[in-house]
């Protein structure tokens, strides 16, 4: 692999483990509380559109992050109020991501009137253009700066504050928890509210990344950040460099499409195959841990 190669792969890389690292960092939040989360890929969907609109309607790209991360805490919010209602987490997900699908898509046209791409942006293009080499910048990024903080802040809070505690306590066993004098629904909403919030720190990225708007853009990297959480085993660290590794398969499929005659759709499935397997290994291990029926 030459140099200029190298570089190219690596920016891609940086590039693309932000939005699936915010995603899994999201859904360690909630899942430690105790609330599955399988909406992530609707937050990724929302935040970016909420992130774009907010751009174009005030010119600051700051206030588009904004934008994007309160329409991914509002999702995480819903999230945690719908299952507290009774309503089963898988169910609440599967809707929410569906509600982030179609609603997408009329609020684009509503919006500017398109219901396949919005208007461009800039993002943070202006910090961009400081290095003149790739992954320096993918590095330099203010989101990428912004997702790294959030990893250590993430795993700082989650084990060693009483914040952390009650999110933990609360995951582990609710009664329990409870019988304590914590307040379990509200820790699970903050928990959730929280998350939400930094996978729509995600949507932002992905959506300045593209200087737009797509339809359908988060591609299934919730599905997929949603894996590396539970291959990670709900630890923060760990679950930021599974989603490099899946980051890195997604750059190489890019990288490979413009260096070789590969069929374009194997290269394309490379971060899902990779998925599946990884599932797949973890499964396995933990059906050789079950203790024996022997009746």
């Amino acid at each position: 692999m030459n140099a200029t190669l190298g570089s190219t792969l690596s920016a891609e890389t940086v590039r693309m483990t932000v939005p699936y690292a915010c995603a899994a960092l999201g859904g360690i939040w909630s899942e430690k509380s105790g609330v599955v989360n399988i909406a992530l890929e609707g937050m990724l969907l929302a935040s970016a559109l909420g992130a774009v609109a907010t751009q174009l309607a005030t010119g600051s790209a700051l206030a588009g992050l904004l934008g994007g991360i309160v329409v991914g805490g509002a999702f995480g919010a819903a999230h945690a109020l719908i299952v507290r209602l009774g309503v089963d987490a898988i169910v609440s997900g599967i809707a929410l991501n569906l509600v982030a699908g179609g609603g997408t898509r009329f609020l684009l046209r509503a919006l500017y009137g398109s219901s396949s791409n919005s208007p461009s942006v800039s993002g943070f293009a202006g910090l961009e253009s400081a290095s003149a080499q790739p992954w320096v910048r993918g590095v330099l990024d203010p989101l990428t700066i912004l997702t790294v903080i959030a990893c250590v802040v993430t795993a700082y809070a989650l084990s060693r504050t009483p914040l952390g505690l009650h999110v933990r306590a609360s995951g582990e066993d609710a009664g329990a928890a409870s019988s304590l004098g914590i307040d379990v629904p509200r820790v699970r909403l903050a928990a959730v509210a929280i998350g939400g919030c930094i996978a729509g720190m995600g949507g932002a990225a992905l959506a300045f990344d593209q200087h737009q708007f797509q339809s359908g853009m988060s591609g299934g990297r919730g599905f997929i950040a949603l894996a590396a959480v539970i291959i990670s085993g709900w630890r923060p660290y760990r679950a930021v460099a599974a989603c490099a590794a899946f980051a890195l398969l997604d750059s190489l499929q890019i990288v490979l499409q413009g260096q070789s005659h590969s069929s374009h759709d194997l290269l394309t499935a490379l971060p899902y195959v990779a998925t599946l397997v990884s599932l797949g290994v973890i499964g396995h291990r933990a059906a050789g841990q079950r203790p024996v029926d022997r009746g």
